[in-house]
């Protein structure tokens, strides 16, 4: 369960981390993963976009309140959902890797309302996350990501709910969990694709080189 005392306690962690996180780098051929194990699912199951029959495979574990995670959702997720998701080229999905409490209870809100709102949600929250994560006193960041949410069907009673979800919490921290047990995942956002891992923000470029070859383009 999230409180709103563990969320704002977040809000300096959730800068230090953005700070430290590393730029895009090469794997090391080690750091790979077992296909078939990381396809299994967590507790709250993946949310799937693209054919199951797709060549390319790409798992992202991402941290809401990470500041390279938003700006590869701003700048190379359009052009990789264009070119190569919406073209059922590839397949992709998004698993949890907060970095703090704050992060953690946005994900628990995207997750609240079913695998339809996964999307939308985390893209809002991506997308105006300096309007949240980074917001300055008086108002908090919790009050700041409720207000938002609000766009997307929130009440006050839901979100304070949502936030008291023990079993949500356990499940969105599992996923964390094996991440960095099983496959070694230590920042955000980390890229699994076919099972190489890449470590970093990318750009549509850097996820092309490894792209083009898998699909013969």
């Amino acid at each position: 369960m999230i409180t709103r005392r563990d969320a704002l306690k977040a809000t300096g962690l959730a800068v230090g981390a953005a700070i430290l996180l590393p730029r895009f780098t090469l794997p090391a051929a080690a750091e790979d993963a077992n296909l078939s194990t990381l396809m299994e699912p967590g507790p709250l199951g993946d949310v799937w976009l693209g054919p199951k029959d797709a060549k390319v495979t790409i798992i992202e574990y991402a941290s809401m309140t990470c500041s390279h995670c938003a700006a590869f959702h701003k700048f190379t997720w359009p052009a990789l959902k264009e070119r190569y998701i919406d073209t059922n080229k590839v397949r992709f999905t998004l698993r949890e890797f907060p970095l703090d409490p704050l992060a953690t209870a946005a994900f628990m809100l995207a997750r609240c309302d079913g695998d339809a709102k996964y999307y939308p949600i985390t893209d809002l929250l991506f997308d105006q996350q300096a309007a949240w994560a980074y917001v300055q006193k008086p108002q908090s960041p919790v009050d700041a990501m409720e207000q938002m949410l609000r766009q997307a069907g929130f009440s006050k009673e839901k979100f304070e709910a949502c936030l008291k979800d023990q079993k949500l919490y356990n499940a969105v921290n599992t996923v964390k969990q094996k991440g960095m047990d099983t496959f070694k995942v230590d920042s955000t956002p980390t890229f699994f694709i076919n099972g190489e891992r890449f470590k970093g923000e990318m750009t549509i470029e850097g996820m092309e080189k490894v792209i083009k070859p898998i699909l013969g383009a």
